[in-house]
């Protein structure tokens, strides 16, 4: 950052200065009012450029419209963040598209608390800190698109809404092929009795895997044992599983509603003194790097989190731009076999 006249941070006094304008004349460009001649507010900017002046919201207001800068909220406490690269995998995705147009990310981290959630979004846009906001894990009942509609924040949704809405939403196609293709896995394998520790009940993709499981589950001779838990933390998935293999009928399989879960589980039948896959089959989901990592390698439902992330990032850039986005195809969900399943008792 250049530096002011006294050495240190420069201050609106050293851009007037090196301008040749008044304070206030400064203060009229920031703020894009009137009666500055074009060539006066020029000189601004280009003394702002010199002194790397970036004042908070002002900086923003200087250019007179674009931060370059995209906002996305997470709900998740910050120690599942470290633990899960469910989200590292996602924005990775997002970045690949946003850094080729110049384009940052900025993160804010409020865990579950509904009304975090809002103050942050609020900041963002009254601060005038980012051009629009991608949503993740939408919500049974979702105020967030009245409220980023109020805000006049665009917008975009990776997931399907709750309801129908304007809020552009990027998704997979046939979400529902795999935790079908687990179950019918399951099923060929010989097992019977299978559990799902599902996610919080207030996510939308909760209800609706929860839904395909029963679904496929009956097709498929399956009895179904469902498991919601509040959070996506290991300490839930090893709480429920230890529910689970306490059962009179205890399930032979079990499905998590993410990897590092599934992992979880695996070690709470291990220190249950059951072996994984031969007493206990253990399926996760997003495919995750870890899952190739572990032992036995963990069968899971692959995603296409980095596909999902680079379609939002370029439908919010064609948003904010006007245009139409040239979405690239996202990968429908999966089954990837590996170790961590087999038939019961082998």
């Amino acid at each position: 950052m250049g530096a002011g006249r006294s050495g240190g941070r420069p201050t609106i006094s050293d851009v007037a200065a090196l301008a040749g304008v008044s304070v206030s004349a400064v203060s009229k460009v920031v703020n894009n009012k009137g009666g500055i001649a074009e060539p006066t507010r020029r000189r601004v900017l280009e003394a702002v450029d010199k002194l790397q002046w970036s004042p908070s919201a002002a900086a923003v207001a200087l250019r007179g419209a674009r931060t370059r800068a995209i906002g996305m909220v997470s709900r998740r406490p910050p120690d599942l963040l470290t633990s899960d690269p469910h989200f590292t995998v996602l924005i990775s995705g997002i970045e690949r598209e946003l850094a080729p147009v110049d384009y940052g990310l900025l993160l804010h981290i409020v865990g579950g608390q509904d009304d975090a959630e809002r103050r942050a979004y609020r900041r963002l846009a009254e601060e005038r800190r980012v051009d629009g906001v991608i949503l993740t894990e939408s919500l049974v009942r979702d105020t967030r698109f009245d409220l980023l509609r109020g805000l006049g924040l665009p917008a975009v949704l990776i997931g399907t809404p709750w309801r129908e809405d304007p809020v552009p939403a990027v998704r997979a196609p046939h979400q529902e092929r795999g935790v079908t293709e687990a179950v019918e896995h399951l099923a060929a394998l010989g097992h019977r009795r299978a559990a799902y520790v599902l996610g919080p009940e207030d996510r939308v993709h909760t209800g609706f895997r929860r839904r395909v499981f029963e679904e496929a589950a009956r097709r498929h001779g399956l009895s179904p044992v469902l498991l919601p838990v509040p959070d996506f933390t290991a300490e839930a998935a090893a709480s429920a599983t230890e529910e689970s293999l306490s059962l009179a009928d205890r399930p032979t399989a079990i499905l998590y509603a993410n990897d590092m879960m599934a992992i979880a589980g695996i070690n709470a039948a291990r220190r249950r003194g059951l072996e994984v896959p031969r007493d206990l089959s253990v399926v996760g989901h997003d495919d995750l790097p870890l899952g190739a990592l572990v032992q036995p390698r963990l069968t899971t439902v692959g995603q296409d989190l980095v596909g999902l992330g680079r379609a939002a990032a370029l439908r919010l850039v064609a948003e904010l731009g006007g245009t139409a986005a040239e979405v690239p195809a996202i990968a429908p969900p999966g089954l990837v076999v590996r170790e961590s399943t087999a038939a019961p008792g082998t």
